[in-house]
This record gives structure tokens, C-alpha cells and sequence, in this order.
């Protein structure tokens, strides 16, 4: 049972040893933000980012959190090219500027470990923050079209007609 419970352990402290996190990031990212609701009922929210190490990691899991929402960052290429999507409804989407903060599996368990304990997640630093604006949704025109074509309508019949009786009169 001891022979078991060592080798466990010394498993564990070896690929502890050799899980690297990264050192200093640098992100480069792009970003897509629905503009045009009209006729759709929520807002997509897509960020792509490549993640470069100071000490050339690559392929580590990430995380992202935005506006209290724990979401997975897709890993797109071998490369560190990276994607985070979301959606949120057209009523609770605002514009503005969108903190989306990036967290490694260990700064990850750190904030659950947290969150579980009651204290405050924002303890935690995050790998990385990356900033997605949303310039607005634009929502339709304040007035349709086929009322203001209905409206303009009966206002030159009207104005027509108030014409014709004024001359017959």
C-alpha cells in the first residue's frame, strides 16, 4: 500500500515538475462583434487571439471569464492561435468595452477554489486581460418605413382633396 501511495506521489510531483505555465504573455488579437439586430434575438461575441510566451510554451489549456461567465478558450492551431465565442441576449448586450480576463488550468483551479470557499475570485491574478469593444447594436430605424410611406400617403391625399374643395368652393 505504501509502494502504491509513493508512486502516486511521485507521479504527481514529476509532472508537476514539468507542466510549464507561461511567462510573460504578449497577445495579439481581432475581434467580431454582431452590429445589425434587426431580426436576430441574441449578439455573438468572437474574439481570436495568438498567445506568445516569453519562454515559448505552446498548447497550454486556457480559460477565459467575462462578466462572470467561465468559458473555454478554443485552441485553433498548433501555433497558440486561440478563440473565445459567446452569445448574450439583445437586451443585455451593451456597448462599450468587455474585460475578458485569460487564466492558465492553475490560475483556473485557483479562482473555482476560491469561488468554493466564498472569497473573492479577483484575488487571483489572470494570465492575461484582453479587451473587446462593442461599438453598438444597431437596433432598426425609429420609425418604419411603411408607416412613413402610409403617413406621407395621407397627407398629400389629404392635402389634395382640402386643395380640390377649396377650388370647387
Amino acid at each position: 500500500m505504501n509502494k502504491i501511495f509513493f508512486l502516486c506521489a511521485l507521479t504527481s510531483l514529476i509532472s508537476v515538475a514539468f507542466a510549464e505555465t507561461c511567462q510573460k504573455p504578449e497577445i495579439v488579437a481581432s475581434s467580431y462583434v454582431t452590429e445589425d439586430a434587426t431580426v436576430l434575438t441574441n449578439v455573438a461575441f468572437t474574439m481570436q487571439f495568438v498567445l506568445k510566451c516569453n519562454n515559448g510554451v505552446k498548447g497550454i489549456s486556457l480559460y477565459a471569464e467575462v462578466e462572470g461567465k467561465t468559458l473555454p478558450a478554443v485552441r485553433l492551431s498548433a501555433d497558440n492561435k486561440y478563440q473565445i465565442s459567446w452569445t448574450e441576449d439583445i437586451k443585455k448586450a451593451r456597448s462599450g468595452d468587455y474585460y475578458i480576463k485569460l487564466y492558465d488550468e492553475e490560475k483556473y483551479v485557483a479562482v473555482r477554489k476560491a469561488i468554493r470557499n466564498g472569497e473573492d475570485p479577483d484575488s487571483v491574478n489572470p494570465l492575461a486581460v484582453v479587451v473587446l469593444n462593442n461599438p453598438g447594436i444597431f437596433l432598426g430605424p425609429w420609425v418604419n418605413s411603411e408607416f412613413l410611406a402610409a403617413f406621407l400617403a395621407i397627407l398629400v391625399s389629404y392635402s389634395a382633396f382640402s386643395a380640390k374643395y377649396k377650388l370647387l368652393a
